[in-house]
């Protein structure tokens, strides 16, 4: 069945055998320590780590050669994969030559895939600003949107909004990570900001009228259930909101986000959705490329 994958952080899908490739010192030991989180703030801190190996575009390309290898394996046909940019300029890395070096590994690959460049909420406006610039200047050599991700509570939604509008009228679409550590609100703000696609969101299923609004602006949610389970965004599995979501008439897509984190696959996270949930793959299909931006 084609699928489409939505929803997978580039740095995220690193696992161990491409981070021996970048620093053949580490042990597996080590890998394994620092990828394992049972909490949002575990991972943060594994993420941090794993962006730190990355220091050379070509560790950029590796990953992406790699990752798509995954994709393609799992019949994957379209992709887009989400460039942690606010974090390359954070360390202070040439962010026009990463960019051009997974671009390079893009076009090579015959999964369909693009790139959303996401900025840091809680780097504020300024920096978000500086991302959104430099993703327009690619918007024709595979940059499809603009998002946020980050720390939702120190970084509010509605710092953004003349951000947004910046990427927007430069021919963007617009993400955002939300309603994954913070409440319904965190969702509302991203959709008054204009967000046309939300990251997560599974908070909205405490507001009957928030999945209303959802349902009504067609706006889908990219629900990444094993992740929402490893960082104890919700309490067990059997917890998660999804099926709640879905019943509400919420559009939905099922993604990996940090499959190197969460050992997980899209497979994977399709029969967890199928299994425990009772979601038909088919509709999931379906809406990963009736909400993709160029599918």
């Amino acid at each position: 069945m084609r699928k489409a994958e939505l929803h997978v952080h580039l740095e995220g899908s690193i696992g161990a055998e491409t981070l021996r490739e970048i620093d053949p010192s580490l042990t597996r030991e080590e890998i394994e320590a620092n990828l394992a989180c049972s909490t949002f703030e575990e991972f943060l801190r594994g993420y941090i780590w794993m962006v730190k190996k990355l220091e050379t575009p070509e560790h950029y390309a590796l990953a992406t050669r790699h990752l798509l290898e995954k994709l393609a394996a799992e019949g994957v046909t379209y992709a887009e994969i989400t460039l942690s940019a606010g974090v390359v300029l954070w360390k202070q890395q040439d962010l026009s030559a990463v960019y051009e070096a997974v671009w390079r590994e893009t076009q090579r690959s015959p999964v369909h895939a693009f790139w959303i460049l996401d900025a840091i909420r809680q780097f504020g406006a300024e920096h978000g600003m500086e991302v959104a610039k430099f993703a327009v200047t690619r918007r024709d050599e595979g940059v499809v949107a603009y998002g946020i991700g980050g720390d939702e509570v120190r970084g509010p939604a509605e710092w953004f909004r003349d951000v947004f509008a910046f990427a927007r009228d430069g021919g963007l679409r617009l993400v955002c990570h939300a309603g994954e550590t913070a409440g319904p609100e965190s969702v509302r703000s991203a959709l008054d900001i204009g967000a046309e696609r939300i990251g997560h969101g599974i908070a909205a299923a405490q507001d009957p009228a928030l999945m209303a609004r959802l349902k009504e602006s067609n706006v889908p949610l990219e629900v990444c259930i094993s992740s929402n389970v490893c960082t104890g965004a919700v309490a067990s599995l059997e917890a998660h909101p999804v099926r709640k979501l879905y019943d509400a008439g919420v559009p939905i897509t099922i993604h990996t986000d940090d499959p190197a984190f969460f050992h997980t696959s899209l497979a994977r996270e399709y029969e967890i959705a199928g299994r425990v949930f009772g979601l038909p793959a088919e509709v999931l299909a379906a809406n990963s490329f009736r909400y993709a931006f160029r599918a």
